[in-house]
């Protein structure tokens, strides 16, 4: 992926790694648009940067995704890089039968999310130069985190819907996945104060080094991240689960 000149669309751009890799990736020189759901937050984001653009985005409407694709490719024509970071997690208990709305909406917006805003924009990005597709999964995509079993599921189908994506795209659109670690976010309630968290200043500053190596990286992962994406190769995935389930 090149560094500079790229128009970037983010969505969950309001708040955690989504605002932060916006505001570093304005500051080398590319325009970026953040789509979410939140004005506020989407407004807060572009605030004082002239080149971060807000809109607004449901990923969870399938409607509302194909009428984004279509504004924003007509605000946007030289739009070729999506990064598509919008997700929810939700802690839960899976021993007994509950309401399976947080479930339903996770599946909704943390994979169909992505399937869809890329099904809507893939055949604009193949027209555009040096176009790129970046996928947030995490690194319970590879050790899943007991208590929130559906997200750990919808970021492991992620991993491997992106897989698919890039060997069908080889040639065509870059296509790379970004793999965090847990984060010092509010992407769960207290999760920015958390110890055993990776600071976000210190992730964001780690992954734009990778995103400047050529070429970049098939897999963005900060070293922090790395012992969950090799535990199965490492045979210490049910080790990492306890760890998990006790935290």
């Amino acid at each position: 992926m090149k560094l500079s000149g790229n128009t970037i669309l983010i969505t969950g751009g309001g708040s955690g790694i989504g605002r932060e890799l916006a505001r570093r990736w304005h500051d080398l020189g590319n325009t970026v648009i953040v789509a979410g759901r939140t004005r506020d937050a989407r407004e807060e984001t572009a605030q004082g940067y002239d080149n971060i653009h807000a809109m607004t985005l449901d990923v969870a409407q399938p409607g509302e995704v194909e009428r984004f694709a279509k504004e924003v490719v007509e605000r946007f024509p030289e739009l070729n890089a999506v990064f598509n970071n919008a997700g929810i997690m939700k802690y839960e208990d899976i021993t007994a039968s509950r309401d399976l709305g947080d479930a339903t909406a996770e599946v909704t917006i943390n994979l169909l999310g992505p399937i869809r805003l890329t099904d809507a924009l893939v055949d604009h990005l193949k027209t555009r130069d040096n176009p790129v597709i970046v996928n947030v999964t995490s690194g319970l995509a590879f050790v899943p985190q007991p208590k929130a079993a559906t997200y750990s599921a919808t970021k492991a189908a992620l991993h491997s819907y992106t897989l698919s994506l890039r060997q069908q795209l080889k040639g065509s659109i870059e296509v790379i996945e970004l793999v965090p670690p847990g984060v010092q976010t509010e992407l769960t309630p207290g999760q920015s104060e958390r110890e055993g968290y990776m600071p976000l200043d210190a992730y964001i500053e780690e992954v734009m080094t990778l995103f400047q190596q050529q070429p970049t990286p098939e897999e963005v992962c900060v070293e922090f991240v790395r012992p969950f994406r090799n535990a199965e190769k490492d045979g210490k995935v049910g080790e990492f689960m306890e760890m998990l389930a006790n935290r």
